[in-house]
Order: C-alpha cells, then structure tokens, then sequence
C-alpha cells in the first residue's frame, strides 16, 4: 500500500466558511509540520487569529487540496480584495514577515492540485502573493503554472546563520567592534539581567506585559502605529500562546531586581527562527544596558541547537541590523494569472515598475545637493 493516493485521487475546493477554517485546525497543524518550507506565519493559530481581527466578511478563500482519505496536503490561505485589479492575495497581511502556501512535501500530486484549484479559483481575479521568501512552497506552484506569470522583488530580509552569539561577534569586522559587543554582555552580566522561556501557561499575562512595555518604549518616538491598535494587540494575544504550545514561537522574559523589564516574541521554523516584536522597560535604556544585543543573544540560544539553518532579522534594513554583517535575502512578489486575466497581470506589473521608478527619482532627488537629503 502506497503511503498516499495517486494524484487522482487528489480533489480540491475553495472554502469561503469562516467556521470551517476554525474546524481545519488539526489537519492545517498537520499540513504545516510536512511542508518543510512553512514559517510559522502559516500555522493556522496566526492565520485564523489573523482572520478573526483584520478579515472582511465575504473575502474569505481558502483553496485546499485534499488526498483519497481528506487528510489536507495543500492549502493556499487567500483572501479577495477588490480594485483596479481585483486580486487574491494570502492572509496576514503587512503584519506577516513571509507569505506562502503549503504543500506536503512527500505527496506527490500536492503542487499540481493545489495549482489546479488555484486557477480553478482565480478565474476573473489575479493570485498575488506578496512576501514568498526564496525557497519557499509557493515557488513549486509558480514552477508549475500553466498560464502567465510574472516575480518581482519584494521586501528585503537579513538573516544571519544559527550559532551562538560569540559566532555572532566574531563575525564582525573590527576588533575593536568585538571588543564592544564582549563589554556590553559584561555590562548585562554586572547589571544581573537574567532571562527564561515562559511557560505555555504563562504566555498570555507575559504577552499583556509585553505590550505594556512596548507602549512605553516608543512613546514620544517614531513607532509602527499598527502594533499600538487593539486589533494587532487581540490578534497577538489569541495567536502566540498556541503557537508556543506547538512550538512555533517562544516568549522570553527579561528581569532585572526580580522585574520584568523586557518581554520578546521569537517566531520558530524547521529552518529558521526570527525576533518578532519586544518590549523593554525605559529603565534598561537608562542602565545602559544595549537591548539589541540581549534580544540577540536569547534568540542566538533559541536556534543554536543545530537543528536551524538561519536566524533571521525579518524584513527591514535598519543600520543597527547591519552592524552583524548579515546576509541580505529579497523575498519575492508572486503573480499568477490565467490567459483571460492576463491584462490583470500586465497592469500589476506596470504598476510595481512604475513605483520603483518613482522611488528612485525621489531617492536621487534626496541624495542631490540641496535636494531635501539629510
């Protein structure tokens, strides 16, 4: 007996039913731990809590495909948004790191039936998937797409390899920056900040904490206005505690004198782990005690066990990230179209370039003498 159906055997459908993509909690769990390439902003608990605070009635797309016995071996996570190009794009949003679909890894007719149900589900609309880290699921179903397609970069990452943090600060460029990053653990060690994982049944007052922290760490200064919303703060809430239960997060607190000054999310692959969001307490600031380099260093202990590949800054290109010398990553934009949606997928395109044109004048605008640069 052949562990799976042949391919077909293999059926797919669109789900629209905000109670069934609830109910799929066993077998999208099940899905997500055989596709090797999932990060866990595809674990269920992020996506469906993701739903619950940013979804719009109606939108929903869930594009599963299901083998002979209806154990899920693929799933797209889509929603409908409407506009110029009316499109389906994955849930979670801005909010998410990475985007992706998921295939189970030793079924041999997943990539082909999810694709099937793709397009079977995009017949006036474009897929867009924005966010698809090299590498990733989705790049198998682009591989395999018969109709138009189009990939352009997305956002940049920086990830760094999985070692502990004397790895870490070998790798910089100077001695005296080694000497640096070695003075300030010395400074965290004399000022007693200790750290431990909470436990699962502890993550939710940790995660009220952590906000709290937060708030107070940005205030006055220039913040992701999203993370101070009660929508982002419910969806955090909801989602991380059965993510740290099944392994796909870790929450760690910071004490100093017995208080918690500092409170981080760490997000956990097969392949890589990333810091998600943090708080930390005015109070470490005015101990000068650098919080990069305790954040990174209990995300460094998190992934050095040899069974992770990367330890990744997530997206953004912030100086303080390239005082590490990591390793820049594009993640990538994905469009699909079927041949009666192909103008979709030129006016997407068309799009995309004429904003990275724009973006480079004003970038060579700010650079000119007098141009409004820094």
């Amino acid at each position: 007996m052949t562990p799976y159906p042949t391919k077909t055997e293999t059926r797919t459908e669109t789900v629209t039913d905000e109670r069934v993509f609830a109910a799929l909690g066993p077998r999208w769990n099940r899905l997500h731990r055989r596709c090797s390439a999932a990060t866990p902003f595809q674990s269920h608990a992020w996506l469906h809590s993701w739903w619950l605070s940013y979804g719009r009635p109606g939108r929903l797309r869930l594009v599963l495909a299901r083998d002979g016995r209806g154990e899920l071996v693929g799933a797209a996570p889509l929603m409908r948004v409407p506009g110029p190009v009316p499109a389906l794009v994955p849930l979670g949003g801005p909010i998410s790191d990475y985007a992706d679909v998921l295939v189970d890894d030793e079924c041999p007719g997943a990539v082909p039936a999810l694709a099937a149900g793709l397009a079977a589900a995009a017949r006036t609309t474009l897929i867009d998937l924005r966010e698809v880290r090299p590498g990733a699921a989705a790049e198998r179903v682009f591989d395999r797409w018969p109709g138009p397609r189009g990939r352009v970069a997305d956002s940049l990452c920086l990830e760094l390899p999985a070692v502990p943090l004397s790895d870490l600060t070998a790798r910089l460029s100077s001695a005296k920056a080694r000497q640096r990053v070695r003075a300030k653990l010395r400074r965290l060690d004399a000022l007693g900040v200790k750290s431990r994982a909470v436990l699962p049944d502890e993550t939710d007052a940790a995660l009220h904490r952590l906000l709290e922290l937060h708030r107070m760490q940005w205030q006055g200064r220039k913040v992701t206005g999203e993370h101070l919303r009660p929508r982002f703060q419910a969806h955090l809430v909801r989602a991380v505690p059965a993510m740290v239960a099944a392994g796909d997060a870790v929450v760690t607190e910071f004490r100093l004198d017995d208080e918690v000054v500092a409170v981080d999310v760490t997000l956990l692959a097969r392949r890589l782990a990333g810091g998600y969001l943090y708080g930390a307490h005015p109070r470490l600031r005015e101990c000068r005690a650098d919080v990069a380099v305790l954040l990174l260093d209990a995300a460094a202990q998190q992934v050095c066990d040899g069974q992770r590949e990367v330890l990744s800054l997530l997206r953004g290109d912030e100086p303080y990230k390239h005082h590490w010398r990591p390793r820049p990553v594009l993640n990538q934009r994905l469009l699909l179209a079927r041949w009666r949606t192909a103008p979709l997928l030129a006016a997407a395109l068309g799009d995309d370039a004429a904003r990275r044109r724009g973006k480079a004048l004003r970038h060579r605008w700010r650079e000119r003498p007098g141009g409004g640069g820094a």
